[in-house]
């Protein structure tokens, strides 16, 4: 039996956005679907004031305009790396926000989001937005999905995690959000 405490609590969560590049986005089957989340997501976290972290992997180019100009104050952490925890200044990064909750989204599901969300010390709950996460094939992201599930994350979608993290209407957060779920 779930308990409340299955709900996210936006003062914990930190929104983790994997890769979203120029390079590779032509190539990922949903992009389109997957880019228009995760912008939804940073716009709810900048009303909810959640820390957003942003990766580039080396050698991809820079993060997609549409994703970039929203959050152009953040500097991208780099990687060569797999797994965002792969990368020292990826885990130091985010211990200074002393949050456990990391929301994934990005691309490839079944590679860099898949190893981010296994190789999480375990003091991390994870969230993987399902519609804010995308793959070439559509086979590796229901793969990734599946596995990442049964090693203990949530598995979640935008309109869900948003609405979770909003707690409830009539709060100046939920009118300035209003728009995102419409």
């Amino acid at each position: 039996m779930l308990s409340s405490s299955s709900l996210v609590n936006k003062e914990d969560c930190i929104l983790i956005v994997i890769d979203m590049q120029k390079k590779l986005v032509p190539v990922i089957t949903g992009a389109e679907a997957a880019i228009e989340n995760v912008i939804k997501l940073v716009k709810l976290a900048k009303i909810l004031q959640l820390p957003i972290v942003l990766t580039e992997q080396q050698n991809l180019g820079d993060t997609v305009e549409e994703i970039r100009s929203e959050i152009k104050e953040i500097q991208p952490i780099s990687k060569i790396t797999f797994s965002c925890f792969g990368l020292e200044e990826f885990a130091d990064h985010i211990s200074r926000f002393n949050r456990k909750t990391l929301i994934l989204t990005g691309i490839e599901s079944h590679i860099c989001v898949t190893q981010t969300a296994l190789d999480a010390p375990s003091e991390y709950s994870i969230q993987v937005v399902s519609d804010a996460v995308a793959s070439r094939a559509p086979h590796n992201w229901k793969i990734a999905l599946d596995r990442m599930q049964r090693d203990g994350a949530t598995i979640t979608s935008t309109e869900m995690l948003m609405y979770e993290l909003l707690q409830k209407a009539g709060t100046d957060e939920f009118r300035a959000a209003l728009p995102l779920v419409k």
